[in-house]
């Protein structure tokens, strides 16, 4: 029986990762209108976010082995003082480009380069974190502990539209600079406040195989994972572009009016985090389902609206989707592998957001460019597949996880 995950070791967690989440809606939030501002192109935009995910999707499974061999919270200190060294690398190379130091090819490369080498290092956060609290949770607790942590991503997808809001009528780069301080602070504070448990695998955890994405015990997890990330990205980065082309906004308005959206998905996450996944003991397989459906509803009516309100309203069961399904696939994961594999396969349900957001923001970019009803269309078509794909697959096996 591992020892009990203590409130103070929880809010320790849930600040480092809530501080991660916060800078990550920031740029969300005013990337679009921010790219523009220095004449890059939707898919420019977009691809920076996807081959920066990409380089985070290889990267967090290596940190999250990594944690298994030499402990979780010098691991999770190494991913925040990344994320805030390249958070202000990228935001002064935005201000670069704002002055016109910098500009066309060459300003898109050096932004490139500076979120690719921000999400090499700042992927160690996530697995480490997820890890730490599996390794003092029991089986029975396993799916809310999963919750609790997700909580902090709600948190700081709420936090960060607001603060990004505030912050934007002191220019678009405000509020990045202010991440960065945020990244560096919770540095501090996990460095000084987590305790370093005792961790048996760090002396005798015995050498077991590298757990890889084909792995059958975790197989469907990771697939689920990726395709609810590749819908979710979709929708997400495109949908500056929506509300500055639909409502005629410029480009601070845009930027309040994306984290405005970003927090109403964030609370419904939080909402459905806090009280359902607390309090039903569903099978994880019902609440994956449930929550694709959400997904596949809330894709759909952002395809059509042409409000705020009707925005709000997808929006609302995006984040009620987000809310039953990741927590659900985060516990699965878990479960199925033994407790020294639990980085490993934190590590790999880390990567799985950002491999979706390699594909979704590109096809959605590009699809945005031909009609824009058909970015959330996409991801609603995205959705419905994996849905079908674990209805189908649950029929076969017989499977109820």
């Amino acid at each position: 029986m591992p020892d009990r995950l203590s409130r103070h070791q929880t809010t320790v967690l849930i600040v480092a990762l809530m501080t991660t989440a916060m800078g990550q809606s920031l740029v969300f939030a005013i990337l679009a209108p921010l790219g523009r501002e220095v004449q890059l192109a939707e898919v420019q935009i977009t691809s920076i976010i996807a081959i920066s995910a990409l380089v985070f999707g290889i990267a967090a499974p290596a940190w999250g082995r990594l944690s298994d061999r030499v402990g979780r919270k010098g691991i999770i200190i190494t991913g925040l003082v990344g994320y805030t060294v390249g958070t202000a690398c990228f935001t002064s190379v935005f201000y670069a480009g704002l002055a016109g130091l910098l500009g066309g090819w060459t300003l898109y490369g050096v932004l490139l380069l500076a979120r690719c080498s921000q999400s090499l290092i700042m992927s160690a956060t996530g697995p480490a974190t997820t890890a730490y609290a599996a390794d003092h949770t029991s089986r029975e607790q396993r799916t809310a502990a999963m919750a609790r942590l997700g909580t902090a991503n709600s948190m700081g997808t709420i936090l960060g539209p607001a603060v990004s809001g505030a912050l934007a009528t002191f220019g678009l780069l405000a509020p990045l600079y202010f991440a960065a301080g945020m990244a560096a602070m919770a540095a501090l504070l996990v460095w000084r406040q987590l305790p370093v448990t005792p961790e048996p695998g760090l002396t005798s955890r015995r050498v077991t195989a590298r757990l890889r994405f084909t792995d059958p015990r975790i197989l469907v997890f990771l697939a689920t994972a990726v395709g609810l990330f590749v819908g979710f990205s979709g929708i997400q980065q495109t949908l500056g572009f929506q509300l500055q082309d639909k409502l005629q906004l410029d480009g601070i308005g845009t930027a309040q009016m994306t984290g405005a959206a970003l927090m109403v998905s964030a609370a419904f996450t939080f909402l459905i985090q806090m009280t359902v996944m607390q309090r039903m003991r569903l099978r994880g397989s019902l609440f994956i389902r449930l929550g694709l459906s959400s997904l596949c509803a809330g894709a759909a009516v952002i395809a059509t609206f042409n409000t705020f309100g009707v925005l709000a309203v997808g929006m609302a069961f995006i984040g009620t989707g987000m809310g039953l399904s990741m927590p659900a696939i985060a516990a699965g994961a878990s479960l199925a592998v033994s407790p020294e594999e639990q980085g490993a396969a934190a590590g790999l349900i880390s990567s799985c957001p950002a491999i979706g957001f390699v594909a979704g923001p590109i096809c959605a970019g590009a699809l945005y460019q031909a009609h824009g009803a058909l970015a959330p269309l996409f991801s609603a078509a995205v959705f419905l597949a994996v849905l079908v794909m674990l209805v189908v697959r649950d029929r076969r096996t017989g499977v109820c996880n």
